[in-house]
């Protein structure tokens, strides 16, 4: 069978598709475009694209009967791939749930911690060679410790994170999510989202994308935020209405923001860059070796379920 790897991997990922399968390997880290994506259902068995790569229902027009069957998703978010459109031309889809959760979850917590406690404008003072010293009304921020930290979406990732700020900051956690969820550990399911945003001291969002979380959270939203409370994002980009976001910080509406992701991803309003109450980083989440190689084994032991006839693994 014949493979097609959108980006490259790391060694250990590629070692094991190359033990099954006829591997090409794009060696390019930009999104495939709309043509590409076609020559690669028409010429491939098996295609593990990734984020970026724009699995339009325009792009699965006509490939009912092209050689490809399955995209192994490398990621455990796949609202770049139109699902119902692969599955009409009878191509299945999977992803790399768990995999993903506990490093997305870390980086959740250090971007809570970076932006209430002012890390990256403190370095940027100090690269910049202007910091005088300390002194006791110096760059103060907000102490986590005792506040309330509200998670939307409480699915892997978002235990993980309520997890790492109850037990580790000693932080009330309250939650939104769209069904009740049995949880081991000290969590209140809140009634409504604007009551959990009037309600938490720092905002941290863990939804999967797709259109039922498009601009989740909005003008509407954001106004109802504390002052001082701080928006986190490690979810998708436009699960937060950019405009509003940066309009929310100008005005003073919320104390500040971390974001690993952006609605327009990788373009960061200029606005944005400019605020040193934001923290921005390029999209970390999974950004560890041995997390991104068991994310490719994954996708690549689908692959393999696939090539061997039997269930896949982790279907979506």
């Amino acid at each position: 069978m014949e493979l097609f790897i959108t980006r490259p991997m790391p060694d250990r990922v590629l070692e094991r598709a190359k033990a099954h399968f006829n591997v090409t390997l794009r060696e390019q880290n930009t999104p495939l475009k709309k043509g590409e994506m076609r020559a690669a259902l028409v010429l491939y068995d098996v295609v593990i694209p990734t984020l970026g790569d724009l699995f339009t229902a325009e792009v699965f027009d006509g490939m009912a009967d092209a050689r490809c069957r399955l995209l192994a998703n490398f990621g455990v978010g796949y609202n770049h791939i139109d699902v119902t459109a692969a599955r009409a031309a009878g191509i299945a889809v999977t992803n790399t749930p768990g995999a993903v959760t506990e490093a997305t979850a870390d980086i959740a917590l250090m971007l809570m911690l970076m932006t209430a406690r002012r890390a990256g404008e403190g370095e940027r003072l100090v690269r910049s060679g202007k910091w005088t010293g300390w002194h006791p009304t110096q760059m103060l921020g907000l102490h986590l410790g005792g506040k309330t930290c509200g998670i939307i979406g409480m699915g892997r990732i978002g235990q993980a994170i309520a997890r790492r700020a109850h037990y580790g900051l000693g932080m009330e956690v309250i939650y939104h999510n769209r069904s009740a969820k049995t949880l081991d550990l000290p969590a209140r399911q809140v009634g409504s989202l604007m009551e959990l945003m009037a309600a938490s001291d720092c905002v941290v969002l863990a939804v999967p994308g797709g259109p039922e979380t498009r601009h989740l959270v909005g003008a509407s939203e954001l106004a109802a935020m504390r002052p001082h409370a701080h928006l986190i994002n490690i979810a998708r980009g436009d699960v937060v209405e950019e405009t509003a976001l940066v309009a929310a910080l100008q005005a003073g509406q919320i104390g500040g923001a971390g974001l690993d992701v952006y609605e327009f991803e990788p373009k960061v309003p200029e606005a944005l860059r400019k605020m040193e109450n934001v923290v921005l980083l390029p999209h970390l989440g999974t950004a560890a070796l041995d997390v991104r190689e068991e994310m490719g084994l994954m996708a690549v032991e689908n692959a393999i379920a696939h090539l061997e006839g039997r269930g896949l693994v982790n279907p979506v």
